[in-house]
């Protein structure tokens, strides 16, 4: 008898990522291994699979903290002989100007938006072979170019698009495939919650070009992408335009990222 898919996807409890479950519950069958920080949203989300007949684990883990990665990983290799899909999604950013945000604060983003994809990947990798599974990151256009207030964002996402770019040629004649989504602006709660220099929550909203879309939208993109048998799913809205005019014209880009994002520059100032 065939064993059932399995699916883990991070940062789970919320915004895009229960965007994600929701879609790809729609057209699978498979159980779901949620993982999150929260844990009682996190069985909330599962309680409400399970009532659909839809098997779902919980699996709670900072992803900030390496002891509570490694432990994750145990877990998940000790319930799971196969992985059809790790969804790294979970993430975190701040709005702060690089001379103003503390280590700590670039340590932690970079932990969860880079640290943590990259171990998972690594630590799963005979369940993803047993599977011929596929590995989703979710990246972000602020990996291709620089966007004021969010150095250390831009360069987490910028590693995490270098690495796993890099890792799907290695793991390609073994069955794995890797998906690498690069998202705009989407309405989600990694934006309502970023943190400050300090380590706070920043006070200031989010600056934004174009549209913002809903995590339901996104993850509706994500899926399809994924069913396709995409490599990469880039946005279609000026953020993509932006990515080639940094290429192409990188001062005439910078001159107008200022300009669209002077709001950073105006906080900084003023609370100095």
């Amino acid at each position: 008898m065939r064993e059932a898919k399995i699916f883990i996807v991070t940062g789970a409890a919320g915004g895009l990522g229960w965007a994600i479950v929701e879609a790809l519950a729609a057209r699978y069958r498979a159980g779901f291994a949620l993982v999150d920080i929260s844990a009682e949203v996190l069985e909330e989300r599962a309680v409400q699979l399970r009532e659909r007949g839809i098997e779902a684990e919980t699996f709670v883990a900072d992803l900030s903290c390496e002891k509570s990665t490694a432990s994750l990983l145990e877990q998940l290799r000790n319930r799971y002989r196969r992985v059809d899909l790790l969804v790294n999604n979970a993430g975190i950013t701040h709005r702060s100007l690089s001379t103003q945000t503390s280590n700590a604060v670039i340590r932690r983003v970079m932990a969860v938006d880079y640290h943590a994809p990259v171990e998972l990947a690594q630590g799963l990798l005979a369940e993803l072979r047993a599977a011929s599974g596929c590995v989703i990151n979710i990246s972000s256009m602020a990996g291709w170019m620089p966007v004021l207030g969010r150095a250390g964002y831009c360069a987490a996402k910028s590693a995490l698009h270098q690495y796993f770019e890099t890792f799907r040629e290695e793991v390609r004649d073994e069955g794995i495939r890797v998906l690498m989504v690069y998202p705009s602006f989407v309405a989600t709660n990694i934006d309502s919650n970023a943190l400050s220099g300090d380590g706070g929550m920043a006070k200031h909203k989010q600056s934004t070009i174009g549209q913002v879309r809903s995590a339901g939208w996104m993850a509706e993109r994500i899926v399809s992408a994924l069913a396709q048998g995409k490599e990469r799913l880039f946005p279609r809205d000026r953020s993509l335009l932006g990515a080639y005019l940094y290429k192409l014209f990188p001062g005439l880009f910078m001159k107008q990222m200022v300009k669209n994002f002077r709001v950073e520059l105006e906080i900084a100032r003023a609370s100095q």
